[in-house]
This record gives structure tokens, sequence and C-alpha cells, in this order.
């Protein structure tokens, strides 16, 4: 991992997370109470010894540097060369925003030259996974392969959200497809699933960097990994799969992408089970994230009608219950329940302050939200649209401006995303 660079692409829009995201990156996005999303990737890092990351950022990322700064640049030792550094858009090779992932890399170009890596690892900030990346560098370094992608097992039916790959015998890459309507590609190991990108890369850094270049000077690319370098490698360059190896230590693989606002919910209620599929309680494999100096969560009031009480719940640091009921929830930090409430199957964010006598189900409340006394959310779909963003499933999110969700989208955003 020393002659190793990684490069964090955390500059997305986040566009399916809205509104979420109309604030802040998506690798922002509170995650598990606890957490943001880029802490899982950051954290996979740390434990694979790779600690040399560029964390490439753009869209609204005030917090998201603010929480990198504070929490993660001060962990590795800076006198040995190591660094977890920000990015910024810095348009050194052009006018240009960033255009693309490819491009994205492409735009730090001059900061990658400085390092002088042997191998490069690209990630995403946005994913949720354990993953031992030494791993994979040793399989690309074994295989003496050129490229390498990291690929999982997923059902046929799913092919149109993700990049697939055909694999051969030996594990070598022969075909690539971005987001296929279908395909008919199906893994050598699986006949009945097909093998997908999960967006992770090791490149030996000489063969990537000049792909980088030649995308750069094609008026025709779409400077992205997953639509233009991979398929302009194919055939020309060794290629090779690795398959996914779960760190997290579960029968069944866990990888999500939580790029939607139902499926971050359900990552998240999944924390509050009994048994969690995705273990954050793992001494092996810790995730950290920047620490909030708050007092002990509290539970107060004992009398009939008004207990103070968390039941399958991921509750932090600074949380009150005072008098009220919380279930099947994921509450973040320095949140106050005050008494006779019922908050069931939410996730609430730091900072908010709900009410005497409010019945929440199903919501996700933003940070700094105060609830009023008496508010009623997730039973009526109908009043709730009429104050707040409501998703086709019925999740009901409510912003500290939920007013300006009236009408919060036109027709058509949703069926676009």
């Amino acid at each position: 991992m020393k002659d190793t660079l990684g490069v964090l692409l955390a500059g997305g829009a986040g566009e399916r997370l809205f509104p979420l995201t109309r604030d802040r990156a998506k690798p922002a996005v509170p995650f598990g109470g606890h957490y943001r999303i880029i802490d899982i990737t950051l954290s996979n890092c740390i434990n694979s010894g790779l600690r040399k990351v560029f964390i490439l950022t753009q869209y609204k990322a005030l917090s998201l540097n603010r929480h990198v700064r504070e929490g993660w640049t001060g962990i590795v030792a800076q006198e040995l060369g190591e660094f977890f550094e920000l990015l910024p858009p810095m348009q050194r090779t052009g006018a240009n925003w960033y255009m693309g992932t490819a491009d994205a890399v492409y735009q730090n170009i001059y900061s990658i030259g400085s390092e002088q890596p042997k191998h490069m690892i690209i990630l995403s900030g946005d994913h949720i996974y354990k993953m031992n990346y030494a791993r994979m560098l040793e399989y690309h370094q074994e295989t003496r392969a050129e490229v390498t992608l990291a690929t999982l097992p997923i059902p046929p039916d799913e092919v149109s959200r993700f990049g697939v790959v055909e694999v051969g015998a030996t594990g070598e890459v022969l075909g690539f497809q971005e987001k296929p309507a279908s395909t008919s590609f199906r893994s050598p190991f699986n006949p009945n699933s097909v093998d997908a990108s999960m967006g992770i890369y090791i490149f030996n850094t000489e063969v990537l960097l000049k792909a980088l270049i030649a995308d750069a000077e094609d008026p025709d690319s779409k400077h992205d990994f997953g639509h233009n370098i991979l398929p302009n490698m194919l055939g020309k360059k060794k290629m090779m799969a690795y398959s996914f190896v779960d760190e997290n230590k579960q029968q069944a693989l866990y990888w999500r992408d939580v790029g939607t606002l139902d499926a971050y919910y359900d990552a998240n209620m999944d924390l509050c089970s009994v048994s969690p599929t995705f273990n954050l309680y793992d001494r092996n494999w810790p995730i950290r994230t920047r620490v909030r100096q708050y007092p002990p969560a509290k539970f107060v009031f004992g009398e009939p009608g008004r207990t103070g009480s968390a039941i399958n719940s991921v509750i932090t640091a600074g949380v009150i219950i005072s008098g009220a009921s919380v279930s099947n929830s994921v509450v973040s930090q320095d949140v106050r329940v005050n008494s006779y409430s019922d908050v069931d199957s939410s996730i609430i964010f730091s900072h908010v302050n709900i009410g005497r006598h409010c019945r929440i189900k199903r919501a996700i409340i933003d940070r700094d939200v105060h609830i009023p006394e008496g508010t009623v959310i997730g039973y009526d779909q109908v009043e709730d649209k009429r104050r707040y963003f409501v998703t086709p499933s019925g999740l009901t999110i409510v912003t500290r401006d939920a007013s300006l969700f009236e009408n919060p989208v036109d027709p058509d955003f949703l069926q676009r995303y």
C-alpha cells in the first residue's frame, strides 16, 4: 500500500437523495445516527492500510469538507507522507468543473503525478460495504493485471442499475456494458447471476494516466469510467475481475448503493434489527467518524402513559427521550423527544426537537428541525404531501423549511430518478 494512492470520488450531486442533498453533498448525508456515508469508505481505507487518499469534492461540500478535515485528516502520520487530502475543483486543466468521474481524476493529474504512485485505487464515497483493498491489490499484482475491477453477483433483472462484466473462467474481463436494459452475460461461478462492477478499480498508474489524457482529448466522450475508460481499455490492457470478499462476515454479501431515499431508509432501518446485516460493532473492522462531545443519552419518566423508552433503535449521544416512546428508529446526536410523543420506524438527524403529543412514523427528519407540539407525520399521506416531501412508497422527508415542498417536485421528477 505504500506505493498506492487512493482517489475517492465524493463530488456527486446525489439528486435521487433530494431533499437530503439540497444543502449537503451525498457522501455527507448522515448514516446510522453516528456516521456520515463517506465514513464507511474511509474506514475501509484505514482498515486496509491505505493511508494516502485524495478526496475529490465538488457539490455543496462545506459540511463534507469540515467533517473530513476535523475527523480524518489528523489520524494519519503526515510525517511519514500519509494523508487524507481534500481536493476541490481547481480548474488546472481547463475552465470546466468536473464533467464525469474520469474527468474528476484527470483534472487532478498534477497532484497525482506529484505522489508518483505505482498503483491507484479509484473509490466512491457513497456506498455501504466492508472491503479490504489490500486483498484486491494483492490479486491485481499476482495476476499481473493492468486494470482490476471489483465485482459482485447480482440477479439478471437488476443489470440496468450497474455496469456489468463478462468474466472468463480465469477471471479475465471479456466484456463490459454500462447499465444495459438486459444482458446475455452470466457469471462463470453462478449461471443464475451476473457479475456487476462495484465502482472500485485498481490501475497501474501509467496505464490510467495515458487513458485519462486520451479521454480528455475526445470531444465525444462522457469522461466516465464506466462509459468510456473501461470499454476503451477492453482487449487492449489486461483487465481482471476481483470477486468481492466481504469483511462484514455475514452469510450474504453486503454492498448497498444508498443513492435513493428508499434504499437509504432501508439501510438505516436494518441497523435497528436485533441482528443487523451490516455490523457496526465488529471490533476487527471498526467504523470510525468525527466524534462530537455530547453527554450520554438519557431516558426519563416512568409514569403510566409517560415512559421514556426506546426499543429496537439506534440511540446516539446527547439524546433525551423524555416521557416518549421510540421504536425501530435511528436517532442522531443532540435530539430531544418530549413527553407523550411516539416515534416509529423513522430516522432523526441531529439537533432535532420533537414537541409533546407528536406521532411520527416512517419519516426522515432533517437536522435542526423543530416539530411543534401535536404534529402528526406519516399517518395521512394526503396531508403530508401538502407540507412535506413524500416518496411514492410513502416515506416522508421533513426539512427545516418544509413549506418549500408544498409541491416539492414536478410530476416527472420521481420517474426520471
